[in-house]
């Protein structure tokens, strides 16, 4: 995979892969990108609601998706349509790969979201984490995910991700 980087206005795909496999391919358009940290914007890509109970992702919602080349997360500050911030949900993920199309992502299965409010921060998929057995077939990997959610958990606690995300 490529190290260059993207300009602002291009259009992109993001991949996101599980297990080995796509789970998901959507358009976005690059923010900005500084050779490390890689900004995209992108609706969300279902006609359908996606009720976790703590928040709901609808038609018409936006992502500003931040992805690091050297670090093991990525952060969704997540919008609706009218602008309202929601919150940020953040995945547990190897760092970005980046080709000349597009961004690919493997969700490593820990999450963390962080309300718009700051007041709920919460842990998610510890039981899809274990079952994936990625512990067992990739200890640092393992390692480096629950490092990640640490850290985003950490900053959630602090404030929020401000700083971290520009």
């Amino acid at each position: 995979m490529s190290r260059g980087t993207f300009t602002a206005g291009q259009g992109v795909t993001v991949q996101l892969v599980k297990a080995g496999s796509t789970k998901l391919r959507y358009p976005a358009v690059v923010a900005s990108d500084d050779g490390t940290h890689a900004v995209v914007r992108a609706p969300w890509g279902r006609t359908t609601v996606r009720d976790f109970g703590f928040v709901r992702f609808e038609p018409g919602d936006v992502f500003t998706e931040h992805y690091w080349r050297d670090r093991w997360y990525a952060v969704k500050e997540v919008r609706a349509a009218d602008g309202t911030l929601k919150g940020w949900y953040c995945d547990a993920a190897r760092p970005a790969g980046i080709r000349s199309d597009g961004i690919v992502i493997e969700d490593l299965e820990l999450d963390l979201w962080l309300s718009a409010d700051g007041t709920t921060v919460l842990r998610l998929d510890e039981e899809e984490f274990a079952a994936s057995g990625i512990e067992s077939h990739d200890p640092v990997a393992a390692s480096m995910s629950r490092r990640a959610m640490d850290e985003l958990e950490t900053l959630a606690r602090a404030g929020g991700f401000a700083e971290l995300l520009g």
